[in-house]
């Protein structure tokens, strides 16, 4: 009997959750069972996945790099990506701002839901409001200034440092590709043996990857409390999901007519990475999975795959701009606060600069919405009540914008492979298949 597809393994795992979780909440059961023994799964897996995130970009960027043998290729695949990337972000700045404009989602807010969701996440909202001023105070460069590590050791500790660890390794690759090849050899040699070890880690991880979506989702579902507000709120979360989902389209088609690939097969080759996307919520630690997705089932070389992904799931977050773009509008919409067309395409510049920036920021779309609304020139005292509009959907949002921030970065990473001629067969045609000889 053939095993069943690990896309719909994970499927399977998280319509479970949900109705595990519906379920628990209509008995009125303790929560404590769930956070104590359901919960900790889910945390397992995640902490796994960005167990083997540095590893992998350090392994397999390094690698791809010196594969290129020629510093030529590699500066013609990295201003493609970038330039792809920026494209790609403006286009869902636009796409979530027409979204907004004709839903109009914040015309039906009352001012007692206003009041409501103040009261609940005021202070969270507040959070976000500092740390955005201690953003905006620490000058317009400090992205790039915080770029260069000054301890690879200490920027590698912490997976919020991706984009200091890939900024080594390029610059370390780079190097590698300038000295003689007879002594680059056994530095290639070593992390071809580490980027292959660590591939097969992500497969002895994604053994679990159904019984561990379960129990994130069955956890969030039954952590979940406010539902009347969810409905309140069901207008603006239409808004950013019919949004994300025209991205997806706009994705597709222009896969199909760059590369040539159909979205059936497409969307089956990335599948399980947008199925572990959607349920941590987290480009980091679906990253390895993405790279897998991407160069094993969709054709991409491990040269192009190995940097386009992870600078992608670094500074590429269409899924969050489109967001962005979206959550602005509504809360000056909510507020009653006009915005001009030249109000909105500065949303436009904003976002698309903020997606690059926010990489090494804690909590980087909610910090960076807070400076896209004072682009606009939302007063003070009106930002922690529009942030605290949206918090109580927020969590459900962000998995759906991960699932278009890594689809993003597999789109890129085909137009950018077929671009160089890099994009070729899959290597295998089931992943499955690998999985079980693992197991």
């Amino acid at each position: 009997m053939k095993k069943l597809a690990l896309h719909w393994q994970i499927l399977i795992g998280m319509l479970l959750g949900v109705i595990f979780g519906i379920l628990y909440n209509q008995f009125n059961l303790d929560p404590v069972y769930v956070n104590n023994w359901i919960k900790p799964i889910g945390t397992i897996f995640i902490s796994l996945l960005k167990l083997i995130a540095i590893p992998l970009i350090i392994a397999s960027l390094i690698k791809g790099i010196a594969d290129l043998g020629d510093i030529s290729k590699f500066s013609q695949i990295g201003g493609r990506t970038i330039g792809i990337y920026i494209v790609t972000t403006l286009i869902a700045v636009t796409i979530g701002l027409v979204a907004v404009n004709i839903i109009q989602p914040g015309d039906g807010i009352s001012e007692d839901t206003v009041a409501q969701l103040m009261q609940t996440y005021g202070q969270d909202a507040n959070v976000k409001v500092n740390a955005a001023t201690n953003q905006v105070k620490s000058g317009p460069l400090q992205f790039i200034v915080d770029m260069v590590p000054d301890n690879i050791f200490g920027a590698a500790s912490s997976n919020r440092n991706m984009l200091q660890v890939i900024f080594f390794v390029v610059f370390f690759g780079i190097s590698l590709l300038l000295i003689k090849p007879e002594q680059a050899k056994p530095l290639k040699d070593f992390f071809d043996s580490l980027n292959e070890v660590v591939l097969k880690m992500v497969d002895l991880i994604m053994l679990i990857a159904p019984v561990a979506v379960f129990a994130l989702l069955a956890s969030l579902i039954v952590g979940t409390t406010n539902t009347e507000l969810f409905s309140a709120l069901g207008k603006y979360a239409f808004a950013v999901v019919a949004g994300l989902l025209l991205m997806l389209c706009f994705y597709m088609i222009v896969l199909k007519m760059v590369t040539g690939i159909s979205p059936g097969t497409f969307l089956k080759g990335i599948s399980p990475a947008q199925l572990l996307a959607f349920s941590t919520s987290s480009s980091a630690a679906t990253l390895p999975v993405t790279m897998e997705r991407v160069e094993e089932h969709l054709g991409v070389q491990k040269e192009v795959a190995s940097f386009v992904c992870p600078v992608g799931a670094t500074i590429n977050m269409d899924g969050t701009s489109l967001y962005q773009a979206v959550a602005a509008v509504f809360i000056c919409q909510a507020l009653s606060f006009e915005l001009t067309f030249a109000d909105q395409l500065t949303i436009v510049l904003t976002a698309t600069l903020a997606s690059i920036g926010s990489a090494a920021v804690p909590g980087a779309g909610m910090v960076m919405l807070v400076i896209v609304l004072e682009s606009v020139g939302l007063p003070a005292d009106k930002l922690a009540i529009g942030i605290a509009l949206i918090f109580a959907v927020d969590r459900p949002l962000d998995m759906c914008r991960t699932v278009i921030n890594i689809s993003g970065d597999a789109t890129v990473a085909m137009i950018v492979a077929k671009s160089v001629g890099k994009l070729g067969p899959p290597k295998v045609k089931n992943w499955d298949d690998n999985l079980e000889k693992t197991a």
